[in-house]
């Protein structure tokens, strides 16, 4: 039976309770530095040789897809209960809203050095050292909407505008592309500065600190932030009849993106899944 993945603002406290204990537990393990250091590993650019797949890629969403249920399995193995909660950032807006709360994901970071120290994730906690990282900083920081050149979150329109788009993807498949609902909800733009992003680098532009880099995964909102942005392609395929992943075929040795992505039936590093499985996980987990 397909489980539940829910709002964060509609959690209980005993829901968020077991759901922060569990990703403590993980961590406690050392199993969470392991989800901090895949995602520093297949975090490519355009930029780079060779092939793309967490970002700047078609399989942008089918990657974090697959990355999402295996820390959800981590999480389950603690505690069967336990689900990933999904932060809606086109309502819940503020830094005092779901999910900045002290029993879920704590506050903002202080305005000295951005150290987030409130809440279970809180580095005088004892229980969220950063071990992982692009910087030698050993806790968590925010900047919720920062502070010093203040930015907003996307709104309901910002999402609409990818939703609306019916190619799932177009070529050149990577960062530049006007069309494709992939970056439209990815958020690549053209320009400078915060015009250029859109949607999911948007939001992360937003939380500031920990989550501007590779290793955003050591803030646990980037878990609940990629829950919502996966719920966007459950939506986009229901609008669009069941719309599905693009390329269909690798492009040819002739095409500057030869080896450089994963079409639809290719294996998905690092996991033995392609895309088009990845479409269709109904049997697994649904959305309230």
């Amino acid at each position: 039976m397909a489980y539940v993945r829910k709002d964060a603002a509609t959690l209980t406290a005993t829901e968020k309770r077991r759901f922060v204990n569990a990703l403590l537990e993980v961590k406690r393990r050392g199993e969470y530095d392991e989800f901090v250091r895949t995602h520093l590993t297949y975090y490519s650019s355009d930029g780079e040789r060779g092939l793309r797949t967490a970002h700047m890629a078609p399989s942008f969403l089918p990657w974090h897809r697959r990355f999402l249920l295996d820390l959800e399995e981590a999480l389950r193995r603690v505690d069967s209960s336990v689900t990933l909660p999904y932060w809606d950032w086109t309502r819940d807006r503020t830094a005092r809203s779901a999910p900045w709360t002290a029993d879920l994901l704590g506050g903002n970071g202080r305005r000295s050095d951005r150290q987030v120290t409130t809440g279970p994730f809180a580095y005088r906690e004892g229980n969220w050292t950063i071990r992982v990282n692009v910087t030698e900083t050993e806790f968590l920081t925010r900047d919720l909407g920062r502070r010093a050149d203040p930015i907003a979150l996307p709104g309901k329109s910002d999402l609409e505008w990818a939703l609306k788009e019916s190619a799932y993807d177009v070529a050149p498949w990577d960062s530049t592309v006007a069309r494709g609902f992939r970056n439209r909800l990815e958020g690549w733009g053209t320009g400078r500065g915060s015009a250029s992003w859109r949607n999911h680098n948007r939001v992360h532009r937003w939380v500031g600190g920990t989550m501007l880099s590779a290793a955003s995964v050591n803030d646990p909102v980037f878990w609940l932030h990629h829950a919502f942005v996966d719920l966007q392609w459950y939506r986009w395929q229901r609008r669009h009849g069941g719309a599905r992943y693009r390329p269909a075929t690798a492009p040819g040795s002739g095409d500057e993106q030869h080896g450089r992505l994963v079409s639809r039936h290719e294996r998905l590093p690092p996991w033995d899944v392609t895309p088009g499985q990845l479409e269709d996980v109904s049997g697994t987990y649904r959305y309230a």
